[in-house]
């Protein structure tokens, strides 16, 4: 029975004892739950109540990828996926997305989600988006990021293949792992929505808006003659 380790990256978030309780209700048990704390200031304390059922790591501020880095690090599981701290994961999502893995041979596969509010309350239909064929998918990823982070499972046999998250990126470093991703594996859609994406004012992409428009620039510069490439090899067979 695969293992699959769950990341979660923390700092300051008020809402980190409700991604670890989704955590706790995942109908596939054989996981592992790793919270990196980095550098966090408040809120610690809600997740002292887990300390028992997770690997609880501390570590100075340096960002997400760091987070997710050093969870990576840490895992001992098969597979991976990351839930963000304001995050919720359905209770089959383990266990659907794994099954699906399973199924269709993938080593990486994302879903659909849905936003939620402050209150965890719905507000968007389902979001995701599918495309027909990897020509078409190369062509959307060259130009923005099209992959919930948080929908993704991928088979850990990448991370040492292509390696894991560039930490000099403080807002698109996954962005860039799909990029890199796209170019050697294929990748899989998952229509069913499996994850409830948290919009509040506090969020990341929110604040740091400008600056995640900056960075989208310099990795789409910066893997731009490749994905030129993918592009011209998959029209020449079509």
């Amino acid at each position: 029975m695969s293992k699959v380790s769950i990341v979660v990256p923390f700092y300051n978030c008020p809402y980190i004892d409700e991604a670890l309780e989704s955590l706790m209700n995942q109908t596939y048990k054989n996981i592992e739950i790793i919270v990196v704390n980095d550098g966090s200031t408040i809120y610690s304390d809600k997740i002292t109540p887990y300390l028992d059922k997770i690997i609880y790591i501390e570590k100075g501020n340096g960002g997400t990828a760091s987070a997710l880095n050093m969870g990576i690090k840490n895992a001992t599981g098969d597979y991976f996926c990351w839930l963000s701290s304001d995050d919720i994961f359905y209770p089959e999502k383990t266990e659907v997305q794994l099954d699906f893995m399973n199924k269709n041979r993938a080593l990486f596969s994302y879903t659909s989600y849905y936003c939620i509010n402050e209150n965890g309350e719905i507000i968007t239909p389902s979001l995701g988006i599918h495309l027909p064929n990897k020509l078409e998918l190369i062509k959307a990823m060259s130009k923005g990021n099209i992959i919930n982070g948080c929908t993704v499972m991928m088979n850990r046999k990448i991370f040492d293949l292509i390696g894991v998250f560039d930490e000099t990126l403080p807002y698109t470093h996954d962005y860039d792992l799909w990029l890199r991703i796209v170019q050697k594996f294929d990748i899989q859609f998952l229509s069913q929505p499996l994850l409830l994406y948290r919009v509040h004012p506090q969020m990341g992409s929110n604040k740091h808006a400008v600056s995640i428009k900056k960075e989208t620039f310099t990795v789409v510069s910066r893997h731009r003659a490749k994905m030129k490439q993918l592009m011209l090899k998959q029209l020449k067979k079509k």
